[in-house]
Order: C-alpha cells, then structure tokens, then sequence
C-alpha cells in the first residue's frame, strides 16, 4: 500500500467565498433581494419556486436553475411568463459562485426585483458553496423520512428558512412534522422554520408574507 500526498495551493472554497461576496455586491448594488432555494429531488423546490412567482405578481421576479440537466425546471418557470436561466451543471453536483458570476450576465438586473435560484437536488454538495444570494432556503418533504434532517445536519446548520413541505401527507407516512422543525431548530436556533403544503396552500401564506416583508426591508 503506497502513501499519496496531494499538495494544493489553491484553496477553493476561499475563492468561492470571494466571488460569493462578488456575486452579493453586484446584486446590492442593482438593489436585487436573492434567495437560493436547496432540498432533494422531488421535495417541492421548482413548485415552490412557481407558487413564489404566481403569488408574488407585483414583484419583478427572475430565476436561476440549476441542475445535471436544466432545460425541465426552466420551462416550467417560463410557463408563467417568467424570465428563467438553466445552468447545466453536467456532472457536478452544485451550482457555485462562478456559475453564478457568469448567469448574472445574461440577467438584466436593473428589471429584477427578486431573483430566485434553484440549487441541484441534493442535501450534501451544495452546503458549502455560498453563492452570493441574500437568503437560504431547504425544502424538505415529509415524504423523505423521519430521519432525513438528522442525517443531513450541515447543510440545516447553513440556511436561514426551513421549510417543511408536503405536511398533509405527514399521516400517511407516519411522520410528525412538528418533530422535523425540532430537528431543525436544534442544528440551527436562528433559523426561521415553516410547515407547508404546496398542494393545499397550507401555511404558504406566511412563507410568501417572510418573503415580501424581506425585499420590502432589504437595505442596499
């Protein structure tokens, strides 16, 4: 068994912290509130996103999907008239700041109000990579198990909304959502947390009301 030792002087994270903070400057500057969406496949993040732009009319909003492949999501969004930019991310797992320096290009900032990002679905990869956005938000779905947000417990420690999806099939699966958000709040104290159901509109009310009273205070 041999002993390999890699030396790397190019810390990566550091420079995604750089550009992240690029990112953020950039939006703050074109007065832009930006939030970055995470969760699994299938807990809810694109329908989220939907009932965001279908809601929240009066807000001038863009989004920015990512995923292996984007074209799916992208024209989802476009459906509601709403501008929508896929990043492909091919075989990565996360979307990262320079991807998101260079979707800012084609985003017409002065037009925008709120830009929604939709990471790649998964709970690991994209924890550490802050892509400059104002807010973090993880959708996770009851569906997903009792256990799910004890075993993913980085990813919780770095979102400032939790949002508990699909709380009308909580019965079905034997899951009680209010354990969830404990689970939530015992990796992550600040964290704002809310019980939804995107398909009966089931607390949704208070998440929109979170969002618009955000952009409304965002100082620039």
């Amino acid at each position: 068994m041999h002993d390999i030792k890699i030396s790397c002087d190019f810390d990566i994270l550091e420079e995604n912290r750089r550009l992240a903070k690029e990112n953020r400057k950039i939006l703050d500057d074109h007065g832009v509130y930006c939030i970055e969406i995470l969760g699994s496949i299938g807990s809810g993040k694109t329908t989220l996103i939907e009932t965001i732009c279908r809601n929240l009319r009066d807000t001038r909003t863009k989004v920015i999907v990512g995923d292996v492949v984007s074209e799916y999501d992208k024209q989802r969004i476009a459906k509601l008239s709403i501008e929508a930019i896929g990043i492909n991310t091919g075989k990565e797992c996360h979307l990262d700041a320079h991807l998101i320096h260079h979707a800012l290009e084609e985003v017409d900032l002065e037009d925008v109000d709120l830009l929604l990002i939709e990471n790649v679905g998964n709970l690991i990869c994209p924890a550490d990579f802050d892509l400059g956005a104002h807010e973090r938000f993880i959708v996770v779905s009851v569906t997903e198990g009792r256990d799910v947000i004890r075993k993913h417990p980085h990813i919780f420690m770095k979102v400032n909304a939790g949002i508990i999806n699909k709380v009308d099939l909580a019965g079905y699966f034997g899951i009680n959502a209010d354990s969830l958000v404990e689970d939530i709040l015992s990796l992550n104290r600040d964290c704002k947390v809310f019980k939804i159901s995107l398909k009966t509109g089931e607390g949704v009310r208070g998440l929109l009301r979170h969002i618009a009273q955000s952009i409304e205070i965002a100082s620039f």
